[in-house]
């Protein structure tokens, strides 16, 4: 509990009162309790629960397209890694879309709630199938813009893990460049750690440009970023 004030100064409580503080339980790691406190002091946290959105990471794709423009009334709009939902949010009330004719497709192992507005279909994005169950759902239709915000589960060894993150977002870029109508836009997350580079030729030779944002909500000691192209050429150069 936050301590009584001592009736010195102005009789407020100052930041270091008001932080909560979580008392390492019994069956609860020290990892685990830090995270949790993190999770309650988090303004991000609070302000995606007073909003109605279902996670904070929904503010790294509104701080994203405050900053760049990139989602549009009327878009056809691919969230790959869609779980729990709260980029589809985001992403269906920016463009518009109706909930009897959706123009949102997000996809993810995990099951989720319905998102007005969106078409969810709970397949891993890995599967061979995947990209065609993706295309059904749009109608045939090529997307305006590709997200992803998937993140391959960690093995607590940094070089393997780098290089499955690396794999995704080239299988999701792999789709995009499939999917994508003439300047369509691709957003992907990525972590820093210098097997990008490859990656990042290959969007350039597709996209008139490219570039990296990291959004406030995007927590500081995080290694994420996200990686921006914009402008698709129209035909997929390898």
């Amino acid at each position: 509990m936050p301590s009584k004030p001592t009736g010195k100064g102005s009789g407020r409580r100052g930041d270091r009162d008001l932080k909560i503080r979580v008392k390492t339980a019994r069956k609860r790691s020290n990892s685990s309790t830090a995270w949790l406190q993190r999770q309650l002091n988090d303004p991000y946290v609070a302000r995606a629960r007073a909003e109605g959105l279902r996670a904070r990471s929904a503010f790294k794709l509104i701080e994203i397209d405050e900053k760049h423009n990139l989602l549009k009334p009327g878009m056809r709009v691919v969230d790959l890694g869609a779980a729990p939902g709260g980029w589809c949010q985001v992403a269906a009330k920016a463009v518009g879309s109706d909930p009897e004719h959706p123009t949102v497709v997000g996809i993810d192992y995990l099951e989720m709630d319905p998102v007005p507005g969106a078409i969810l279909l709970q397949k891993d994005f890995t599967d061979d199938d995947a990209p065609e169950a993706l295309i059904a759902a749009l109608g045939g239709h090529k997307a305006d813009i590709v997200l992803s915000d998937m993140a391959a589960p960690t093995t607590g060894h940094k070089p393997t893990d780098h290089l499955r993150i690396v794999a995704l977002v080239e299988l999701a870029a792999d789709f995009a460049l499939d999917v994508l109508a003439p300047g369509g836009t691709f957003v992907a997350k990525v972590f820093q750690g210098g097997t990008e580079h490859e990656l990042l030729a290959m969007l350039k030779r597709n996209f008139a440009s490219t570039f990296h944002a990291k959004p406030p909500a995007s927590r500081a000691e995080s290694a994420e970023t996200y990686l921006v192209a914009r402008g698709f050429k129209g035909e997929r150069v390898d």
